[in-house]
């Protein structure tokens, strides 16, 4: 079975309504991933994969249950790869709230991101908190998590400025990265001055 057809059965499963309410859909999944790959340190397989499905899915049998985890596994790897490349990230969603942002692809795919922050939080913001705060903003913005805070519900009606944001996401990711597994490497604009 190629990757592609692993992936297509991953997506019926993860989009399946039999899971549990809090586990993570297809594209919220792929956020998540995303997230684990760009911290800076590894969160333990089951650890993640548990997380990700809130509790145990009720597989038919354990070949199942395998082929799943093992495609999720490498799914994370291939993000990895995509992550460490020179080019920017490319999601399994349109960079676009539409008209319904609570109905879209890219809210879930945010939302996802920010659970997975959220499983090391405080090792994303111990090296680097302004800039990671800042980077991470178009995302928590997309997310809608947090739009009962004032600093972001100013922001949220702004359409526009919300667009503008998220289409940052591909590049942000990259940058993100960096910060995180190749600090010495940060963009030249981050780099401290010699004199």
């Amino acid at each position: 079975m190629s990757f592609a057809e692993q992936l297509a059965r991953l997506q019926v499963f993860l989009d399946a309504d039999d899971l549990h309410e809090e586990a993570l859909d297809y594209i919220a999944a792929h956020g998540y991933l995303t997230a684990l790959c760009i911290c800076s340190e590894q969160v333990p397989e089951r650890e993640w994969i548990d997380a990700l499905f809130a509790e145990p899915p009720k597989y038919a049998d354990d070949t199942e249950r395998e082929a799943i985890e093992a495609t999720l596994i490498q799914l994370k790897a291939h993000i990895a790869r995509q992550l460490a490349s020179d080019e920017d990230m490319e999601l399994p969603c349109e960079l676009d709230m539409g008209d319904e942002p609570d109905e879209s692809d890219l809210r879930g795919w945010c939302i996802g991101f920010m659970e997975g922050v959220f499983m090391r939080e405080s090792v994303w913001f111990e090296d680097s908190e302004e800039e990671v705060s800042e980077l991470l903003l178009p995302i928590m913005v997309g997310s809608g998590l947090f739009d009962e805070q004032p600093e972001f519900s100013d922001i949220a009606t702004d359409q526009d400025l919300v667009a503008e944001m998220v289409e940052q996401i591909p590049e942000i990711l990259t940058a993100l990265y960096l910060i995180c597994h190749a600090p010495e490497e940060k963009p030249a604009l981050l780099k401290p001055r010699k004199h």
